[in-house]
């Protein structure tokens, strides 16, 4: 079975209403969870969390049995650090969001592939990253 990093993207879409990824980030999911082992990280999980006012009910819908939870890798820390530095070099403004860059340096060093549904940043600066995206 393979390794699949869930982006926070598919989780937020997911339970977001009727927004106009929802159903191509829940087709998404259910694909990847019958072939891969879901996985997020702190990052994932925080970002998710805007969306609960109790962590409890995070810890429901983000449940251990579905979505394997695992700290980042202090090489995809460093290696977070240094795209972030050369996306700021070409003139990536200052307020991108570094948590993608700790989301794809996870997935890259770990080699999981990445299910998100904003693939552009992560294959700009992650290339041999395999991205599922629309």
């Amino acid at each position: 079975m393979s390794d699949v990093l869930v982006d926070s993207s598919v989780l937020l879409d997911g339970r977001g209403g009727n927004g106009p990824w929802r159903q191509w980030s829940e087709r998404a999911l259910e694909s990847a969870a019958e072939t891969a082992r879901l996985v997020i990280n702190p990052i994932i999980y925080a970002e998710v969390s805007v969306r609960y006012s109790r962590i409890e009910d995070l810890d429901v819908a983000m449940r251990p049995d579905l979505f394997v939870r695992e700290p980042i890798p202090y090489r995809a820390a460093f290696l977070a650090g240094k795209v972030f530095l050369l996306y700021r070099r070409r003139g990536g403004a200052r307020s991108a969001p570094l948590p993608d860059f700790f989301i794809g340096a996870h997935a890259a060093v770990v080699n999981y592939r990445l299910l998100t549904r904003d693939p552009r940043r992560y294959r700009t600066y992650f290339p041999d990253l395999a991205v599922i995206a629309p």
